[in-house]
């Protein structure tokens, strides 16, 4: 692989320039096999492989997660794996698909799993982090990475309450000193990215909850428990009860997905279930939020005299980028594009498990841009038809290569 430099930076080192057009070919490649052949969380046995294997040709020795799935790989270190030298700054990419199905019409490289798609970008986050290891593979060879780097290719990140906890008690972040991730933006261009000091997601927490009565006829209401109103009741009142109980800055939100209870018109139920979401904008409220939420449905529910049952599956606390780390992003991205290509953007109320790593050590996720410049049509997150503008895995793996080399100078 031939890298030549093109950007000096402070101290004599310099940017590696453009990918070599045979490392870009195949990193497309390599991200149309993943995106044909989607797995979900803690499933990601062929993803593992190739990875591993890629990873494996370039002389490097990744490890595999003792969960079965997911790996590390250590650049720039004695014997490739830490020794308690100079902390790494560690990029994470997360490699499982979702359980919806590919929609995309006349696309060569549709999913070939039912029901499975990589409608999240996951695998150009895994394509961006595979590259950029190998071109800093590359530069430790030549004796110009500064400091050593870690990927981690975590399983999971669509299971609640995400594979990232698993990876850290796999030992991922031993020996980190920063962590840095992307995620696919559908609302900015390919050759940008998105940057945000502070919270840039939200967290997200599941609610599952049953309620039970003893039954009866219609007609009766007054003499049993009025199961359908009273699960009426918890879906309205619940999220209003609680609003009125956070700081309305919190943006405590709970929406429900599903309702379902009866099978006969004339027929009170004995049974009742509704699971929905809790998002929340602010780290300290959703810290309450379980206590809180919980005895809202509690007061609610015995209102109306039903016996609730309720499972609070805790998920993600928000990802708060820390500032120093946002900078080097910022940083990395002005050094190899320019300051047009880096913007502002907003927190969104999606949850993202990277949060976990980031209660540890210091880091930041950018928004990278995925939508092809000039097109009307936003392909949202989460949906079968959901496709990326390719050129922005080149623009990953220059921001993830520069960061690394801008970090090696701090």
């Amino acid at each position: 692989m031939s890298l030549e430099s093109e950007v000096d930076l402070p101290g004599g080192a310099v940017l590696p320039g453009a990918l070599p057009d045979a490392l870009r070919a195949e990193l497309i490649a390599f991200r149309r096999d993943l995106h044909m052949h989607p797995e979900l969380g803690n499933q990601e046995f062929r993803t593992t492989a190739a990875i591993k294997e890629r990873l494996e040709r370039a002389g490097l020795k990744p490890r595999v997660l003792a969960v079965g799935t997911g790996l590390v790989c250590d650049i720039g270190v004695e014997g490739e794996q830490w020794d308690g030298g100079p902390s790494m700054l560690a990029m994470r990419a997360d490699i499982d698909g979702l359980p919806i199905p590919d929609t995309k019409a006349e696309c060569p490289y549709r999913s070939t799993v039912p029901d499975r798609a990589h409608a999240c970008g996951h695998d150009v986050h895994t394509t961006v982090v595979l590259g950029a290891g190998l071109v800093l593979a590359e530069l430790h060879r030549q004796g110009a990475l500064p400091r050593p780097v870690r990927l981690i290719f975590q399983p999971a990140e669509e299971v609640l309450p995400g594979g990232a906890a698993d990876a850290i008690k796999c030992g991922a972040l031993e020996g980190v000193g920063a962590i840095i991730a992307v995620h696919c933006d559908p609302r900015v261009d390919a050759g940008r990215i998105g940057l945000r000091e502070g919270p840039i997601t939200s967290a997200c927490d599941r609610l599952e909850i049953g309620l039970d009565g003893p039954g009866g006829h219609t007609a009766r209401p007054h003499l049993t428990t009025d199961l359908v109103t009273a699960a009426a009741r918890v879906v309205t009142d619940v999220p209003a009860l609680v609003s009125r109980r956070f700081d309305s800055r919190s943006g405590l939100a709970i929406t429900w997905g599903r309702v379902e209870s009866g099978h006969a018109p004339n027929v009170i139920p004995q049974h009742a279930e509704l699971s929905g979401t809790v998002r929340c904008l602010d780290l300290e409220a959703w810290r309450q939020a379980p206590d809180v939420v919980v005895a809202a449905i509690d007061e609610i529910a015995n209102l109306h005299r039903a016996k609730s049952e309720i499972n609070y599956v805790r998920g993600v606390p928000p990802v708060v980028n820390e500032p120093g780390v946002t900078e080097l992003l910022r940083e990395a991205m002005i050094a190899r594009r320019g300051v047009e290509s880096v913007e502002g953007t907003e927190q969104s109320l999606g949850g993202e498990d990277f949060s976990w790593y980031l209660e540890r050590v210091p880091g930041a996720m950018a928004r990278l841009g995925v939508r092809t410049p000039g097109e009307r049509h936003i392909r949202d997150l989460h949906q079968g038809d959901f496709d990326v503008d390719e050129s922005a895995i080149t623009v990953g793996v220059e921001l993830f290569t520069a960061a690394a080399l801008v970090n090696g100078l701090r």
